[in-house]
């Protein structure tokens, strides 16, 4: 789906600096005709529709209830004066005088929350990577959280989507924003456009060039999740990003298998302690899961672990990295995934 979206304000500056951020960073989703003048936009209505307008107040207050009919969602440019702050014609408003970024990410949640969406799990245009584990405390967020590192590197989009019980983002990223708990109501309302709205609310940390959410608002928000909301989460977040790296919780119920089932490839992490070896080839030697993503596995040895191959499946070896720092050791443990 294409965005076609319309920007008037008389501020030249302002709306020239707005589109071409807009240009510059959603070219491939959205086409932007600014108006500075009420008779450009009068133009452009009579010639398009449009599925969003940002508009500021003067140009609302001359345009006709027939002009705004062609706007899907025509939204209020709010400035920082009070009368700016009045509420016209019972029209949303976003506020003008901030982060361009949080602009778009506003604009982009309601009109999600107005849009149909596909329900077909498609999985897109990214290669999923699910890391899972049987066993806790074995690194499996700093392995995910690594190879995303490289993949980045490597100049690809990549989107960290962690599916933890108890979420470990904030000991990585910066959170400041909306909580991946917004995408979860929309799956369960079964209304509104999923891949919109992640990609209104999912952030990108400089530093690794990683994209994420925010953690959930609380744990029953993900734990309430069906294996079928799991699916659909998966199928948007691929549909906006080039790699899609899953961490997965230590579970392995029809959650984990609908990951599974759709990842591309997955690598298990295990470590030199005798309880992950035990759980792992518990996993190997037992479950009937093993055989059906054999084909698709990787062994992940991290923390200097020793474990041998398994089977015909790739081993790959991690050092034991010792810092303070969490991202530092996701930085250091990426230089691994060179060859991956």
């Amino acid at each position: 789906m294409r965005i076609k979206l319309a920007i008037a304000t008389s501020e030249t500056d302002y709306s020239e600096h707005l589109s071409s951020y807009i240009s510059q960073h959603y070219s491939d989703i959205m086409d932007v005709i600014v108006c500075s003048t009420s008779n450009s936009l009068d133009d452009a209505l009579a010639h398009h529709k449009f599925d969003a307008a940002l508009l500021e107040q003067s140009f609302i207050f001359e345009a006709t209830e027939a002009d705004l009919r062609v706007i899907t969602l025509p939204l209020v440019l709010i400035g920082d004066t009070e009368e700016d702050t009045k509420p016209i014609l019972e029209l949303k408003g976003i506020r003008k005088y901030q982060r361009i970024s949080s602009i778009v990410a506003d604009l982009f949640e309601h009109l999600a929350k107005i849009s149909k969406h596909s329900r077909n799990l498609i999985s897109g245009k990214a290669n999923i990577t699910a890391f899972w584990s049987p066993s806790g405390g074995v690194g499996k967020t700093a392995v995910a959280l690594a190879y995303a590192i490289r993949k980045s590197a490597e100049a690809r989009q990549v989107l960290y989507l962690n599916l933890e019980t108890f979420s470990s983002v904030p000991a990585y990223f910066y959170e400041s924003g909306k909580s991946i708990s917004t995408v979860f109501e929309m799956l369960e309302s079964d209304e509104g456009d999923i891949k919109m709205i992640i990609r209104s609310i999912c952030k990108q940390d400089q530093s690794v060039g990683v994209s994420y959410f925010c953690k959930p608002e609380n744990f029953d928000d993900m734990h309430t999740l069906s294996a079928d909301n799991i699916a659909e989460l998966t199928s948007g977040c691929a549909g906006i990003t080039e790699e899609l790296v899953i961490d997965m919780s230590c579970a392995c119920d029809w959650k984990a298998r609908k990951i599974f089932e759709l990842a591309d490839q997955i690598m298990i992490v295990t470590d030199p302690s005798v309880t992950s070896e035990v759980k792992l080839l518990q996993f190997i030697s037992q479950h009937n899961v093993f055989e059906s993503i054999s084909e698709k596995l990787t062994i992940i040895a991290n923390k200097g672990a020793a474990t041998e191959k398994v089977n015909d499946n790739a081993i790959l070896h991690l050092p034991l990295i010792t810092s303070n720092d969490p991202m530092e050791v996701c930085k250091m443990l990426s230089l691994s995934f060179e060859d991956i």
